[in-house]
């Protein structure tokens, strides 16, 4: 296994981290048996760090952990869990559903603790609920050892958190795709370079990466003379980057954990050669010519006076159209968009101001498309799906 240095601490963590957001599934439930051998196998092969959040698998994965990391595998993994910034109304929050993830996980300490899913207004809410002294009382009192956040805003916002506290670590989306979406390969710098320790989320884009590759891209990967996974291929070039630090995968497949584990033992910063790096280029311009919008998600259109996410709105828009789950596409556009989640941004609030594409550097048409996206994700379909969202990330932690 291959280990990096954690900046401001010194911890070797497993440059492979296990995400417990995509467990096995039995009857509707995480497949303890096997989920709990999964994980236990890939410990006794390396794997020292454990990602799980307070909503994953209906605020059951937390729970299961607890029973999973029974028998001393606890004392082996640095594991980590996230404060749900939607489910805290007061100051006094935070402390209770903190102490109700250290008991649903049967751990007196959390390892790395994340203020969840951040970006402009939820960041907002959190500071006038002065989180940053909670987490100075929650490191002060020993429940939690290192303070971080997750991410899924702007450049601009990830910057201002950054520098807003002594952040030991963060967690962004990153991928040969999402290089300017979000933190993008800028933010992975800036954090670098403030001694963040940095845990990349979504390597494979929840598998779009890694299954239904579109014929042109196949065609690229074959000429490249390299024999490989598209997966291997999108993993090693997140692992390239010497900034990164953990590369979480969901994983829930034996064959994909022991490809992963094999990948990420020779998969060191740097690694890759000129004509693989050509290779991805070509990758990502294939896919990105098949992107229905040209977002860079540079968001010069934000903010939006009517409350739009437009970059969001597009990246959700145009992995429907790319290759990956257009389930999960349009699920995940109700979750963060359609207000399952966080404060709505969708596209039906688009009042055709045009504000946005004056402002926009690549000229797009925003009105326009931001009415192709309401059509395409904004129906009935992802209205249906709304009130089963809202359950599971509504749903009260201690339940």
């Amino acid at each position: 296994m291959q280990y990096r240095k954690v900046p401001k601490t010194g911890e070797c963590l497993s440059a492979l981290g296990f995400g417990a957001m995509r467990l096995p599934m039995k009857r509707l439930k995480i497949d303890e048996e096997r989920a709990t051998r999964q994980i236990r196998d890939a410990i006794e092969r390396g794997v020292n760090y454990i990602d799980t959040a307070a909503p994953y698998h209906g605020g059951d994965s937390e729970r299961f952990l607890g029973r999973a990391l029974g028998d001393g595998y606890r004392e082996r993994v640095k594991l980590a869990t996230k404060l749900p910034p939607w489910s805290v109304k007061s100051r006094e929050d935070m402390d209770r559903i903190l102490d109700i993830q250290l008991k649903k996980l049967r751990t007196d300490v959390i390892d790395y603790y994340l203020i969840h899913s951040l970006e402009a207004g939820l960041w907002k809410k959190m500071q006038e609920l002065d989180v940053t002294g909670f987490l100075d009382s929650a490191i002060a009192s020993r429940k939690i050892k290192n303070a971080g956040f997750s991410f899924h805003g702007d450049l601009k916002t990830f910057r201002e958190i950054v520098d807003a506290y002594d952040w030991t670590f963060c967690q962004i989306q990153y991928n040969f795709l999402d290089t300017t979406n979000q933190a993008g390969t800028e933010g992975l710098r800036y954090a670098a370079s403030r001694d963040l320790a940095v845990m990349v989320m979504e390597p494979l884009r929840g598998g779009m990466l890694a299954s239904r590759i579109p014929k042109a891209v196949k065609e690229i990967y074959a000429s490249s003379g390299v024999k490989r996974s598209p997966a291997e291929w999108a993993l090693r070039w997140v692992w390239d980057h010497p900034e990164v630090t953990v590369v979480l995968s969901g994983m829930n497949d034996e064959k994909h954990i022991d490809e992963n584990i094999r990948v990420c033992e020779t998969a060191l910063p740097g690694s890759m050669t000129p004509d693989e790096l050509a290779t991805m280029d070509a990758v990502a311009t294939s896919y990105r010519r098949l992107m229905k919008v040209s977002c860079t998600g540079c968001a010069y259109c934000m903010p939006c006076p009517s409350g739009v996410n437009i970059p969001a709105c597009f990246s959700s828009y145009n992995d429907y159209h790319m290759g990956g789950s257009r389930i999960m596409s349009r699920g995940i556009y109700g979750l963060r968009l359609m207000g399952a989640m966080a404060p709505r941004a969708d596209a039906s609030l688009c009042v055709n101001c045009g504000k946005c594409a004056r402002a926009c550097p690549q000229k797009i048409a925003i009105p326009n498309e931001l009415n192709n996206v309401r059509r395409t994700l904004g129906g009935l379909r992802t209205k249906a799906m709304i009130p089963i969202l809202k359950m599971v990330f509504s749903k009260k932690v201690d339940e």
